[in-house]
């Protein structure tokens, strides 16, 4: 799905709201499964049926699609699938007009009207620039992108940890899967103990010296043999892991992408699911049933009956139901601290 991304879909800040939309991108997308709707059964597809399916940017879309304005209205999809949702901060007001500001100043414009008007190949450096210029400032630690979406009071009315906790959401089948490892690509792996510490103040902006000191408690430098790989650790449950949890539903670990025959089992459940909205219908003969989502419930089984959401794990020998690796103390804490992370 083409939307606008970066400074021409997700630029923000008053001005910004007052003279245009803030959330274009999200926008984008929602016009274009509303186009769906109208035009799908013209390509014999059914309306009723439809499936929104995105990893990364595009996991944390579905996740933002779900509580569009506040899940009040009948959502243009019947089913959704989250690949490794990406929960980067959202700026709040004062923070969208420090970018704005720097947008306006690095492009020598003094108005909205005076960003409309420049050349899309300026605006694409300009895009560049704001970024470069906010890197390692408050709310955007290393591995984060300034443009993202924003709480606007209508597409987006409260932060989506608050959101899926309030359930206020759409109440429609629902997929979500990470990887391991998902903070290494966003971590510096040159930082330095110290250079770590001012990289996580800069990430929690609006965090105090308690909830710092209870970050190192649960992700203890001592347990790690670099600070690489200890901040990796707690970055990738803060932007993708917990958020998995947070959807509260079926997460899955995947392995080798060279394991042919799991690829195969995976590729059965995810196109079962996007077609009948149960994984299990048309899965390939080799494939474990995929115990059912069931309303209520904390992830066990009772009475030999599935509870809550359940995790299908795949590693390089096998596949089948397994433990939430999410349900952890650490996802507890990011949980309870969604607006100190603003996610």
């Amino acid at each position: 799905m083409q939307y606008r991304l970066g400074i021409f879909g997700f630029l923000s800040g008053s001005e910004v709201a007052d003279n245009g939309v803030l959330n274009a991108g999200l926008l984008d997308q929602r016009a274009a499964l509303e186009w769906v709707q109208r035009n799908i059964e013209a390509f014999g597809g059914d309306p009723s049926r439809v499936t929104i399916w995105g990893g990364s940017a595009g996991g944390s879309s579905v996740s933002y699609h779900l509580i569009a304005g506040g899940a009040l209205d009948q959502p243009p999809f019947s089913a959704a699938i989250a690949e490794y949702p990406w929960w980067q901060p959202l700026l709040n007001q004062s923070q969208q007009g420090t970018v704005y500001s720097r947008a306006l100043h690095l492009s020598d414009c003094s108005s909205m009207n005076c960003l409309r008007g420049l050349p899309t190949s300026q605006l694409e450096t300009l895009n560049q620039a704001v970024q470069n210029a906010s890197i390692d400032g408050p709310g955007v630690g290393y591995g984060i992108g300034v443009f993202g979406p924003v709480v606007d009071g209508d597409f987006i009315r409260e932060l989506p940890s608050v959101a899926f906790q309030l359930g206020h959401f759409h109440d429609v089948p629902l997929i979500v899967d990470r990887n391991s490892y998902e903070g290494f690509l966003f971590s510096d792996p040159t930082a330095t103990t110290q250079v770590e510490t001012v990289d996580a103040q800069h990430m929690f902006p609006f965090a105090g010296p308690a909830f710092f000191s209870r970050l190192y408690q649960l992700y203890p430098r001592s347990e790690y043999n670099s600070t690489l790989f200890q901040r990796q650790i707690w970055f990738g449950d803060f932007i993708i892991n917990c958020p998995t949890d947070f959807l509260n539903s079926a997460t899955t670990d995947f392995s080798s992408a060279n394991n042919q025959t799991l690829a195969e089992i995976m590729t059965s459940y995810w196109i079962s699911f996007a077609v009948t909205g149960d994984p299990n219908t048309m899965r390939v003969a080799d494939a474990p049933f995929w115990a059912g989502y069931a309303s209520g419930g904390n992830g066990t089984e009772a009475n030999g009956e599935s509870v809550g959401f359940t995790v299908q794990s795949v590693t390089y020998t096998s596949i089948g139901p397994a433990p939430d690796p999410d349900a952890s103390e650490q996802c507890d804490f990011f949980g309870a601290n969604g607006f100190k992370i603003q996610n």
